[in-house]
């Protein structure tokens, strides 16, 4: 990737600096590989009985376990366990790799193993639960997105120009099944605009402007789709540090790799106090090769163990973003 290509990259994607997201969801977080479900007693007033489906008030009920319970384990009622956090609060963490068959996947909280708890069906991500006929159940489950879900502190912002008088635009892509309805984006000063929040990848995409498939008029790369039109496409990555330690009588110490096209001048890094020598950077989905040049000499990253060989017979350090 050259630096002309690099830049355009942040121009194009803001790169969220937490590790924390999906804060606008209710019952759980992503925190880099884990899934964070939680549970929180003030978040509801009722329970349905898991036999009787009649309701009961939080208030008469002595909660003594919490079970995460949904697609993604049958809804099994014993199984997913949470900790108690303290009287009001109860925590289950699962590694995201758990979740990766599926873009999203529904779930409740379950109480002393018998009580669902109820959320308010205008709460975040709230859906209406259906049996296996189809038939509206008068309850509401909890939807969980795994791969990419909006979120106002998301690391893409996918933003359509004019338009002022459409009614629905959406944004639908690979990222989320090509869903027509999902992800609705809101109108902006001058036009629509939706951040989301999404794994590194590459991903294609379109806009849906009242019905009206299209192509992403300000984003360059495209692709052709078996309907014979144009998918935009994206590669969406994440800020990578790089850190060399020692070398402190070093005069400079330059980064170099594929990402920059092997230049070996632009990516100075800066010597920090604690003994290191450190840049930071947005890279791409994929693999990188990389190399540190210490006063000219070329070195591999001696705290890497992963290196490769490249095409020309070189063996070079290698970075994953995924």
């Amino acid at each position: 990737m050259k630096l002309k290509s690099l830049y355009t990259f942040i121009l194009f994607f803001v790169i969220a600096m937490s590790s924390v997201f999906a804060q606008n969801q209710k019952g759980y977080t992503i925190e880099d590989d884990e899934v964070v479900f939680t549970f929180l007693r003030s978040d509801y007033e009722t329970l349905s009985h898991d036999q009787a489906g009649n309701r009961i008030s939080f208030d008469d009920l002595t909660v003594e376990n919490v079970v995460v319970s949904g697609e993604f384990n049958n809804w099994s009622k014993y199984d997913w366990q949470m900790t108690k956090i303290d009287k009001n609060t109860y925590q289950l963490r699962k590694p995201l790799n758990k979740f990766e068959g599926e873009f999203t996947w529904q779930f409740k909280f379950i109480v002393n193993n018998e009580y669902w708890a109820e959320p308010n069906k205008n709460a975040p991500n709230t859906v209406d639960a259906i049996d296996k006929n189809g038939a509206h159940l008068h309850v509401y489950n909890l939807k969980m997105y795994a791969k990419a879900y909006p979120s106002k502190n998301g690391n893409v912002r996918f933003r359509l120009r004019g338009y002022k008088d459409a009614e629905h635009v959406i944004v639908a892509g690979s990222f989320n099944k090509w869903d027509e309805h999902l992800f609705k984006m809101y109108k902006i000063e001058k036009g629509w605009e939706l951040k989301v929040q999404m794994k590194p990848g590459n991903y294609e995409y379109r806009f849906i402007v009242d019905g009206i498939w299209m192509e992403d008029p300000s984003n360059p790369d495209k692709v052709r789709n078996e309907f014979y039109e144009f998918n935009s496409r994206i590669n969406v990555g994440k800020y990578e540090t790089f850190l060399l330690k020692g070398y402190q009588d070093a005069k400079s110490v330059i980064l170099s790799g594929s990402f920059n096209d092997w230049n070996e001048n632009n990516l100075e890094m800066t010597k920090t106090k604690n003994g290191y020598w450190k840049y930071r950077l947005p890279l791409a989905a994929g693999k990188h090769h990389y190399k540190f040049i210490i006063d000219g000499n070329w070195i591999l990253d001696p705290d890497n163990s992963v290196k490769e060989y490249d095409g020309e017979g070189n063996v070079n350090s290698v970075c994953m973003i995924k």
